[in-house]
């Protein structure tokens, strides 16, 4: 808020939440701010407490605003010869009057540096809520480290925050996100979930059917994680700080080294999205956010699978849905139907990645073969065999042609894969993995 009259609507709004919720109380305070009696003080006051029954003592903006927009105020506005200017200012501390889910109290921006541990000035310079970061031209000034990767399908940026953000996300993941439920739909960065438990959910299924978001990260405006943090009863200024904690806007020198790819209105709408706040891939908290956030996608779309009779899982951003032949039969209507809410919900289905698996051929989510039981591909399979035959006969130094740098560790992680989807594929697996000669 900048003109005349916002600054009047700010100062009377701190007033009004500086002592008791009273008609009296209100007026006594908003006419100290002004320094007058005007009539229209009296008007504001009852229209304030008309539509305010409590105080609304964890949205001061929220209040201003609608001070701003009142009649009142509009009264006022053609009152000669022009608006007042406030000259005492209220402190008006924000309260948590609401609090759905297990997360900490926090009232106000101090109680977050607290918890966090930090000063109130380096939670403003960390939340970055002015996006100054973006016109940083030098990457050690910045609170994260850039890096493009090149994917099939474009570009991918990476943006891992450093150290310190880093360990400031994790206590916001850990205590303010984590309690906070998601929907049964989603199984990707899910306490008890996986990509296998999704898709287990599709084993057996005539047709199944699957999507993909583009940008999914990218997608999540910072106005998404803002009502997400207000419906979890967090008052605006501590709303506004963890936003701008858990979100980034790429600097423009990055941007300009996008590589390009062989779509350039992929490319155009990918810059587009990171120029401005969204999630950054590489931060602990954006898995839990994008979750958080289509929630609401997920609502929708699991009851509309199960109005259709079939079944809808999400892990990250491959959405999946699957059933009988009657969904095979038309499978175009649910596919229309799901990309109409797709839009609807803000997010924007990957051109070219919507696939229908029939039984008579191989069903594939998220990498898992689910035509009979969730099942490693046969090719993937194959492809670790052939590396542990090589391993156990040339030995490991020979067979890590891609230079893991713990090749061990990185097999038994393939291993571990393999025998939760098949146990008996795994432990044949494991029978030539315990024969390799480790040392020399």
């Amino acid at each position: 808020m900048t003109g005349p009259a916002d600054r009047l609507a700010t100062a009377l709004a701190d007033a009004m939440l500086a002592g008791s919720w009273d008609y009296q109380s209100i007026l006594d305070r908003t006419r100290q701010v002004i320094a007058r009696r005007p009539p229209w003080l009296d008007s504001l006051a009852r229209e304030v407490l008309a539509a305010y029954q409590r105080a609304p003592a964890d949205r001061p903006r929220e209040l201003a605003a609608f001070v701003v927009s009142s009649a009142a105020m509009a009264r006022a506005r053609r009152s000669p010869p022009r608006l007042p200017t406030p000259v005492v200012r209220f402190s008006s501390p924000t309260r948590m009057i609401r609090r759905p889910f297990a997360t900490p109290v926090l009232h106000h921006a101090g109680d977050l540096a607290d918890h966090l541990g930090i000063t109130l000035e380096a939670l403003d310079a960390f939340a970055d809520t002015r996006l100054r970061a973006r016109r940083a031209r030098a990457e050690r000034i910045a609170h994260y480290r850039y890096r493009w990767m090149h994917r099939p399908g474009g570009a991918r940026l990476l943006e891992a925050p450093k150290r310190n953000l880093r360990a400031l996300q994790r206590t916001v993941l850990d205590d303010i996100l984590a309690p906070i439920p998601t929907h049964p739909a989603a199984h990707g960065f899910v306490a008890g979930r996986s990509a296998i438990t999704g898709a287990a959910e599709h084993v057996g299924a005539e047709v199944v059917i699957t999507l993909d978001l583009e940008h999914f990260f990218a997608s999540v405006t910072p106005g998404r994680i803002w009502g997400l943090l207000r419906a979890a009863g967090y008052p605006e200024p501590v709303a506004h700080l963890l936003v701008g904690l858990t979100t980034h806007a790429t600097p423009v020198a990055t941007l300009a080294s996008m590589p390009a790819s062989a779509d350039p209105g992929r490319d155009f709408r990918l810059r587009r999205r990171l120029a401005g706040p969204h999630l950054p891939q590489g931060a602990p908290t954006s898995p839990a956010l994008a979750n958080l956030v289509a929630f609401s996608l997920d609502r929708r779309l699991d009851s509309y699978a199960r109005a259709a009779g079939s079944r809808y899982t999400r892990y990250a951003d491959d959405l999946t849905f699957s059933g009988d032949a009657a969904l095979a039969r038309r499978s175009a209507a649910l596919i229309a139907a799901v990309k109409r809410m797709i839009r609807q919900e803000g997010f924007t289905v990957h051109p070219g990645k919507t696939r229908e698996h029939h039984r008579s051929r191989r069903q594939v989510v998220t990498g898992i073969v689910v035509n009979d039981r969730t099942n490693i591909p046969r090719a993937d399979y194959d492809r670790l065999k052939a590396v542990l035959h090589d391993c156990r006969r040339n030995g490991p130094l020979a067979a890590n042609r891609d230079a893991h740098p713990d090749f061990r560790a990185h097999l038994l992680g393939r291993l571990s894969w393999v025998s939760a989807l098949n146990p008996d594929r795994g432990a044949r697996l494991r029978a030539i993995f315990d024969e390799i000669r480790w040392t020399s």
